[in-house]
């Protein structure tokens, strides 16, 4: 049972992958691609790590993943800031 909702939380992480990239295409504008990579992408990555954590069943490689998992959400919070940032002022000149 445990194994089924694991499965189902990555299966879950995927899809919102992909919907981060539809969104990422279909967007009209910079910042509104920005907000559905960076949130559809740190929401699926974070059921990816629960599912696969929940899998391996190990404390050690849980922290190790949470730890991953945190410093993507740091690094694509500082990377979507200074995107946005740079075509601001781009858009200025």
């Amino acid at each position: 049972m445990l194994d089924l909702f694991a499965l189902l939380l990555i299966f879950s992480g995927i899809t919102f992958f992909f919907l981060g990239a539809i969104g990422l295409l279909r967007l009209p504008d910079l910042h509104s691609r920005l907000h559905a990579l960076t949130k559809a992408d740190n929401l699926g990555l974070g059921l990816l790590i629960v599912g696969v954590a929940l899998l391996h069943g190990s404390l050690l490689v849980a922290l190790k993943l949470l730890l991953i998992w945190l410093l993507v959400l740091l690094g694509s919070a500082t990377s979507a800031h200074l995107i946005s940032q740079y075509a601001l002022r781009r858009n200025r000149s």
